[in-house]
């Protein structure tokens, strides 16, 4: 993976905060515990206190390096001429390292840009990145809602999405965001999205849209958020030709 030069934030701020709150809270009791000299309860707040700081490393280096490593691999597949959509692009850390691979092709992102999602996720920010990657030049921006994407059938060669379909509150508009996907994706295509919920439902509506070709794998444990039980799972399916 080649040195990243933008700035991409982190994900869902606020549970890398709680996270680094409830361990400085863990270790606070475990201190006064240990002062009193009620030595099996200061044992067991610190015990959780570095459990909850390791989760909260692994947080850290899953949305710092580990997603770009696991995003990198997947993308190594890229021909160069392709056609490449991006759900929920935020900062552009997807976004951008897949226009590095297609020189002759085209990679387009959208977003409703909620910073609630990412830090500082904006499209100001998605261009200067793009600027200082070096491929605003084949990179493009939109504003809009996965569920109604702006686009024509079949525009797109590849569609790609990382923790962005889990983000819409209600099954029947994730849905609707699998099933413009598969819309705007040209016969043939490849369709991955990584999410860390709700991807058993995103399967079964791909199937029921007629797709067969697709499988859910985990990400491994560089796409850890805080260890196993919040793994992310990738989804990959082509659309039938």
């Amino acid at each position: 993976m080649s040195k990243r030069h933008g700035s991409y934030g982190f994900d869902a701020p606020g549970a890398l905060i709680g996270l680094l709150l409830g361990a400085i809270a863990l270790m606070a009791l475990a201190a006064v515990s240990f002062a009193l000299d009620i030595v099996a309860a200061g044992m067991a707040f610190l015990a959780g206190a570095l459990y909850t700081l390791a989760s909260a490393a692994s947080y850290l280096y899953t949305t710092r390096r580990g997603k770009f490593a696991v995003w990198a691999e997947e993308l190594r597949r890229l021909g160069g001429d392709e056609r490449l959509l991006d759900l929920g692009c935020g900062r552009g850390a997807v976004l951008l390292m897949a226009a590095e691979r297609l020189p002759r092709g085209r990679a387009t992102g959208i977003d409703l840009w909620r910073s609630k999602d990412q830090s500082g996720n904006d499209e100001a920010t998605a261009r200067a990145n793009a600027e200082a990657e070096g491929v605003s030049e084949r990179v493009e921006l939109v504003t809009g809602d996965l569920r109604d994407l702006p686009f024509g059938e079949a525009a797109f060669d590849v569609v790609v999405s990382s923790l962005a379909v889990h983000n819409i509150p209600d099954a029947e508009g994730r849905a609707q965001a699998v099933r413009e996907a598969h819309r705007v994706l040209r016969p043939g295509g490849l369709l991955l999205i990584a999410d860390f919920q709700h991807t058993p439902a995103y399967e079964e509506t791909l199937r029921g849209l007629g797709v067969v070709d697709v499988r859910r794998r985990d990400a491994g444990w560089r796409f850890w958020y805080g260890g196993p039980w919040f793994a992310t799972t990738l989804l990959e399916a082509r659309k039938p030709a």
